[in-house]
């Protein structure tokens, strides 16, 4: 490996810790819960399982090849969570960066089994017209990759039963600025049912909704 992969390496291993620090300061996963991985050559960059994220250095962040193997026989063991990262990558091609987090209000309707229908257009932030729940299983293992990687095959966000959430995107500053939003939209979604039966837009709304997103987007990514 030349120098400039070196460097290129270790500022992706700098980025992934920056992302768990991001996400654990901002509330978003609290302790040591929650991993961040980032796509790199045939596999990813995974945090390692059980570590403190502010005593995470470059070395401890693990790579996980695209077989599942860890090819370093001296690096820290991955995630516990490590396969469904790997089944999200293998599942779309377009995704660079996924954060799983057991953020509050999202895990709140987890752990009820509520997926979060479109009560507000920005469901749409996700990929779709809600933001799917896939079904439970215990964790590290690859019936919940399988069910992860089905669940994201059309979204880029959803819950997972009886444990929390997960966001993907095309970089890590993205996949951390969704996971945000899909706190934001479980908290407001968690208040609503409090209060009575949420008035939902309809499909045909959602459909001109997303199509807006897309122009949107286009846009931001060209100024």
């Amino acid at each position: 490996m030349g120098d400039s992969a070196e460097r290129l390496e270790r500022d992706a291993r700098r980025e992934v810790i920056a992302t768990a620090l991001a996400m654990s300061r901002s509330g978003l996963s609290p302790g040591r819960s929650g991993n961040v991985s980032c796509r790199w050559n045939d596999g990813m960059l995974i945090t390692p399982s059980g570590m403190a994220y502010e005593e995470t250095k470059p070395r401890d962040i693990v790579f996980v090849d695209g077989d599942g193997n860890v090819p370093d026989a001296k690096a820290r063991k991955p995630s516990s969570e490590w396969r469904f990262h790997l089944a999200a990558y293998r599942g779309r091609a377009d995704i660079g960066a996924v954060v799983h987090t057991h953020s509050l209000h999202a895990t709140v309707l987890a752990c009820a089994h509520k997926s979060i229908p479109p009560f507000h257009y920005m469901i749409a932030v996700a990929g779709g017209k809600d933001i799917p729940l896939v079904p439970y299983d215990t964790f590290g293992t690859d019936q919940l990759a399988d069910y992860v990687q089905a669940g994201l095959a059309e979204r880029d966000a959803c819950l997972m039963a009886n444990h929390g959430q997960i966001a993907v995107g095309r970089d890590l500053p993205t996949a951390l600025e969704l996971a945000h939003e899909v706190e934001v939209l479980s908290t407001q979604y968690a208040k609503l049912l409090t209060i009575g039966e949420p008035h939902l837009l309809t499909d045909d709304e959602m459909e001109r909704v997303l199509e807006r997103f897309k122009t949107y987007r286009q846009n931001a990514q060209n100024t």
